[in-house]
């Protein structure tokens, strides 16, 4: 079978990643074009690398040897994306958040199904090996009292961002949708209900700090920490048990388990390139014919799941999640 022609929007930093790792699966896959808003940029990028630029990304959707799309946009521009890719029956994967809000992610979602064209959402912290090991303990554990989040990203790795790219929203959406599926995904259960408080400590327009209060279906608590005012990237997931204590950090290739009696296990989780892992399981999906591992719904989910923090900062009370 002839390795299938993706098509890349977006070769920013991020995108450069998924350039770098589609790499490695020459035998299922090979950069035929990209897109980018910087045309310049854009049009080096295709010459340095041999692949086809397209200004227009209609364009790059519409060449007959792209077969799927890689999406890696701010999310102010993935819903009309997606909604092209659909309207030519080809599959993408799209970076998170999967939209600004819930209802744009909502119709993505809704479009992809109707014309039955997978749509996978990049929520890439599910393939990390640190979460992976924890996933494997909590399985193995007994009740849960609650979950705690944190995820505290430098302040200098967002000085650049333009708010409008994020639909004038901020950490929350970027950072928070991460945690949002990562309590989806290790309680596998749904939110229905927040509560959430919002800082404006580097900016009067987007939110910079964010407290989150939710309560699952099976009213579990979690508590979610996000911040873009660190001297430097924390990141922590625990899991807070009847019989353990266990937690994963993300960005230190950590695993802790506190067992009865105060015994202490602790590893060094080998690291794994999240990026490489997604697009493995993009590719393989498709060539299968079988359900994305993340679909458009999982990423609507955790949009949804920002849109009723913003709603619930702004009145200043719980908000419960409809549907």
């Amino acid at each position: 079978m002839a390795p299938l022609g993706i098509g890349l929007i977006g070769v920013g930093r991020h995108g450069i990643r998924y350039v770098q790792h589609l790499r490695e699966f020459a035998s299922d896959a090979v950069l035929i074009a990209v897109s980018r808003r910087n045309a310049q940029q854009g049009a080096g990028f295709a010459r340095e690398h041999g692949v086809r630029f397209y200004p227009d990304y209609h364009a790059l959707i519409a060449d007959p040897d792209v077969d799927a799309l890689i999406v890696v946009t701010p999310p102010v521009f993935t819903s009309s994306i997606c909604m092209a890719a659909i309207q030519a029956k080809k599959p993408l994967l799209i970076e998170k958040p999967l939209a600004c809000t819930g209802a744009a992610a909502k119709a993505m979602a809704e479009a992809a199904e109707a014309a039955g064209v997978p749509l996978m959402t990049a929520h890439t912290l599910r393939f990390d090996s640190a979460i992976q090991a924890l996933k494997t303990e909590v399985s193995k554990a007994s009740r849960v009292h609650y979950l705690a989040l944190t995820y505290r990203i430098e302040r200098n790795r967002v000085v650049s961002k333009d708010p409008a790219d994020y639909g004038q929203r901020g950490v929350l959406l970027e950072i928070g949708t991460h945690l949002f599926d990562l309590i989806r995904f290790l309680m596998e259960d749904e939110v229905v209900e927040v509560r959430c408080e919002l800082d404006y400590l580097e900016s009067k327009t987007i939110e910079s700090r964010a407290l989150v209060s939710l309560r699952t279906r099976r009213n579990v608590s979690c508590i979610v920490d996000v911040s873009w005012v660190s001297t430097g990237r924390v990141s922590r997931v625990e899991w807070i048990g009847s019989d353990a204590h266990i937690s994963a950090d993300w960005v230190q290739h950590r695993l802790c388990r506190i067992g009865p009696e105060q015994r202490i296990d602790e590893w060094s989780i080998p690291p794994c390139h999240t990026v490489a892992e997604t697009i493995r399981s993009f590719l393989t999906a498709l060539k299968r014919g079988g359900p994305m591992p993340i679909t458009g719904w999982d990423g609507y989910k955790a949009v949804a799941i920002a849109d009723a923090c913003y709603d619930s900062a702004k009145i200043g009370r719980v908000v419960r999640l409809v549907g």
